[in-house]
């Protein structure tokens, strides 16, 4: 029998998961850049995914409790999460209108490997978004789905696992489609189309609670 709960809360996961990774940011310039140099492209796709897992899971495993403990938080972070992702769709929207430069020239000196893993550690732990993103609004999200958290929580994970591979790996065959400006404007649309319906479903499940 189809655990349909269950599917859903990994498709959510997966949305939410990839609605707040895909964004041009320094963490996805950086797996872009060493994608398009093929630069130690399978050790920055490796960072990037098992940190966002370990931050995933450590915000499941917290948040979870708590919302265990205190059953009247579920509306409070729903609502609460879906003001944070109308703003961040309000701010992809804004990158739509009006986008900016992502990379500089590719081209330049080889880094070693120690060097390339130790900037990628800094650019993901060293940036404060990733605690609000992930460990804050994945867990606390998570922890609404109640016994099917943990399918939240896989979702989520997958959806980190596929745009880092395909953004480390693609790079070199998106590199003439992502040097149009119109690109990024239309990616970014589509992260403020799916922050909204996000939000408004979020609504909805506060409301219910």
């Amino acid at each position: 029998m189809v655990d349909t709960p269950g599917l859903l809360a990994v498709a959510s996961g997966l949305a939410l998961g990839l609605g707040l990774i895909v964004a041009i940011g320094a963490q996805n310039a950086f797996v872009l850049r060493q994608g398009l140099r093929l630069e130690h492209v399978a050790a920055v796709v490796a960072v990037c995914a098992l940190s966002d897992l370990a931050l995933i899971l450590a915000g499941v495993l917290g948040a979870g409790a708590a919302l265990e403990r205190q059953p009247w938080l579920v509306p409070v972070v729903c609502f609460a999460g879906a003001a944070f992702l109308l703003g961040y769709g309000l701010l992809a929207a804004r990158r739509a209108l009006r986008p900016g430069a992502l990379l500089s020239d590719a081209a330049g000196a080889r880094a070693g490997l120690a060097a390339t893993v130790g900037t990628c550690l800094a650019l993901t732990w060293l940036n404060p978004h990733v605690y609000l993103d992930t460990v804050v609004l994945l867990g606390s999200m998570a922890s609404t789905y109640g016994e099917h958290r943990w399918q939240f929580a896989a979702g989520a994970g997958l959806g980190s696992l596929l745009w880092f591979t395909g953004l480390g790996y693609g790079a070199r065959l998106l590199r003439p489609v992502f040097a149009r400006p119109a690109a990024w404007r239309i990616l970014d649309g589509v992260i403020a189309a799916v922050m909204t319906a996000l939000a408004v479903s979020l609504v909805l499940r506060g409301l219910a609670a």
